[in-house]
């Protein structure tokens, strides 16, 4: 008779630099979007948690903050985020892109994590849809010469190569344990907090380079209507400067309004109903740098 196979839960966290795919792996098992995506470095903020189900355990993924040096308080706080992260989960994975050379700062990110002995390490080479058959042999390769790993995985968030296997794996990494979530919880995060990021999200697309590091989105109201099956939203959007402030908003508020069509399009998804949404664009000088400021919006 064999042996009933363990039932196994526990954390991890994917490390790598930006636009590495972290945020869209994390979605991509989940089944479901709770982190938000986006081409701009730095675009998580927070330690979000996905949650994901499979017969023989449960993964949580805690999608954290990319690694970086920081040059703001705001930025430390992102650090200390990652670095305290880092030090609680069961494994790490450093993500590395199949279609770029290992540069310094993947050996960088790699040399950190020798900084967290408790958990196990794996390598995932992503986005081995976007080049060749070779490129990705020897992207291997340079990433088994890193370090000894526990395991080494090639995968594609967008096209599903490879992803059951990395979630078998990582399951196979975690101590026994009962399941850590409710069943049917793919997520931790509230719902304001997830409507405040896809605002932000739809921000972020198609924003000056130095603009997204000064983007914060709060909730000021969020109300059921009585007469109609409608979420009536009320948000602000936060950044550090005037000028700032009129390119959010653009020429006779265009952008402003195309940021809060597609943000809608997103929120309408997430709670299964229309949605009235209002955006107000408010100036908080410097806030990435003010304490004060930073507790304001929630960091």
């Amino acid at each position: 008779m064999t042996e009933p196979v363990p039932f196994r839960a526990g954390f991890v966290s994917f490390v790598g630099r930006p636009n590495v795919g972290k945020s869209t792996l994390t979605n991509a098992l989940v089944g479901e979007k709770v982190a938000i995506t986006s081409s701009k470095p730095q675009t998580t903020r927070r330690a979000i948690r996905g949650i994901v189900h499979q017969a023989t355990g449960q993964l949580i993924i805690v999608d954290t903050p990319g690694m970086h040096r920081p040059r703001t308080l705001l930025g430390e706080r992102l650090n200390n985020i990652v670095q305290d992260t880092l030090a609680e989960v069961d494994v790490i994975g450093l993500c590395v892109p199949a279609n770029e050379k290992i540069g310094p700062g993947d050996k960088y990110i790699n040399e950190q994590l020798d900084r967290f002995p408790r958990a196990k390490k794996v390598a995932i080479v992503t986005k081995v849809d976007a080049t060749s058959r070779p490129a990705v042999a020897e992207q291997l390769q340079a990433v088994s010469e890193l370090r000894e790993w526990d395991a080494i995985i090639p995968i594609s968030s967008l096209t599903n190569v490879q992803l059951d296997v990395l979630a078998k794996e990582l399951i196979a990494l975690m101590p026994e344990s009962q399941p850590l979530y409710p069943s049917d919880a793919v997520t931790d995060e509230d719902l304001e907090s997830r409507i405040s990021e896809l605002i932000r999200e739809a921000v972020l697309e198609g924003v000056e380079d130095e603009l997204p590091h000064s983007i914060a989105v709060t909730i000021d109201d969020m109300t059921e209507r009585e007469d109609r099956d409608m979420l009536d939203i009320y948000a602000n959007l936060f950044v550090e400067r005037d000028s700032q402030k009129g390119i959010i908003i653009g020429h006779k508020g265009e952008r402003l309004a195309d940021v809060g069509a597609r943000a809608r399009v997103e929120i309408e998804a997430l709670v299964g109903k229309q949605v009235f949404l209002s955006l107000r664009v408010k100036v908080a000088k410097e806030w990435q740098r003010d304490a004060k400021q930073l507790g304001r919006l929630g960091f």
